[in-house]
């Protein structure tokens, strides 16, 4: 599975930005997820989808209410709308895929990762 992620750029604090992901194949059965790494910092759940027992979506507490994450199976692209943005929020930011399904909230439990989009939000 390849994915590329794009979208990333400059924003300004309050800002929006939405990420893209493709896919290079149908993910309607994958766990598709979005995490980001500060410099020094571990990597980060952000939010995922889940298809265990039909689709649902799960989110960190950080970006609930600023972040959604939505798929299109025909386009084979998995988005990640963020809203609010703040200086904190800059990073770079990874789709994965779970071949599991389940959307999960480790990132050692995705096999499949992009390689990354810069987002840097200024004050």
């Amino acid at each position: 599975v390849l994915l590329a992620e794009s979208g990333g750029g400059l924003v300004q604090a309050g800002g929006s930005l939405t990420l893209s992901c493709a896919v290079s194949e149908d993910f309607s059965n994958y766990g598709m997820g979005w995490f980001r790494q500060a410099p020094g910092r571990e990597r980060e759940f952000l939010a995922a989808i889940d298809r265990s027992r039909g689709v649902k979506t799960n989110y960190a507490d950080s970006v609930r209410d600023r972040f959604a994450i939505s798929g299109d199976n025909v386009k084979n692209i998995v988005y990640l709308q963020m809203t609010s943005l703040k200086p904190g929020d800059t990073a770079v930011y990874y789709c994965a895929a779970d071949l599991s399904g389940l959307g999960s909230v480790r990132a050692t439990d995705y096999a499949w990762w992009g390689q990354g989009t810069q987002v840097t939000v200024s004050m």
